[in-house]
């Protein structure tokens, strides 16, 4: 399958840069450039993606605020977050707008081209920095809302140590090679995973497991 990206960025060098690189990739198309959020809303509407890699402060509109309105009018078009911004509150707000990708500009190729697919897949990912930032928030609310009750099925030892390097934004691929894994058996505990802690996602996976002091 062809994976159709859509680059929103106000930043023409760096868009030229990006296109020139996702076009190296036989699995990749990229069908449209955006400068602000709404011509990204415009351009997604009628292209009709499945990633757009969003900026996070563009004139007009913002990529927050783009990423919410492509989420609601789009749900199936996925976006990662690619900024050179990671202070807190913008990390919650592009996660809350329904991202589900966070890299920042100054990451590798081999990862942002893995992220991609990663992505295209179906699954979330997070730059590590990230990811700890979103576990240890998350978990501090849901440690303010309630205490944290015990697993009625507890998780295995491969589980959590699955669990420990999705909590560090490692993607399936990653998790394999560190754990010495093929990727199916990765996804097979990750369905367990997700099941065992009532949970619908990867990140939501890492701050369950972070407030039930699993990681």
């Amino acid at each position: 399958m062809t994976i159709k990206i859509l680059l929103a960025d106000d930043q023409s060098l760096f868009r030229d840069g990006l296109r020139v690189l996702l076009s190296t990739q036989p699995d990749f198309e990229v069908v449209g450039e955006a400068t602000n959020g709404e011509e990204a809303l415009r351009l997604a509407a009628r292209l009709h993606p499945h990633i757009v890699l969003m900026d996070m402060r563009m004139p007009i509109l913002d990529g927050v605020e783009a990423t919410r309105r492509l989420h609601e009018t789009q749900p199936d078009c996925r976006v990662i977050v690619l900024t050179t911004f990671d202070d807190d509150e913008l990390v919650f707000e592009g996660l809350r707008a329904g991202a589900v990708g966070y890299l920042l500009k100054a990451v590798s190729t081999p990862r942002l081209l893995e992220a991609i697919r990663t992505v295209a897949r179906g699954e979330s990912i997070l730059e590590p920095s990230v990811a700890a930032k979103v576990v240890a928030e998350f978990a501090r609310l849901a440690n303010q809302a309630s205490r944290p009750q015990a697993l009625d099925n507890p998780l295995s030892e491969r589980e959590i140590e699955v669990l420990r390097l999705v909590a560090k934004g490692a993607t399936n691929r990653e998790i394999a090679a560190a754990l010495f894994i093929a990727e199916g058996t990765v996804r097979n505990h990750l369905t367990a995973i997700l099941s065992k802690l009532e949970v619908s996602d990867r990140t939501q996976a890492a701050v369950k497991a972070k407030a039930l002091g699993l990681v």
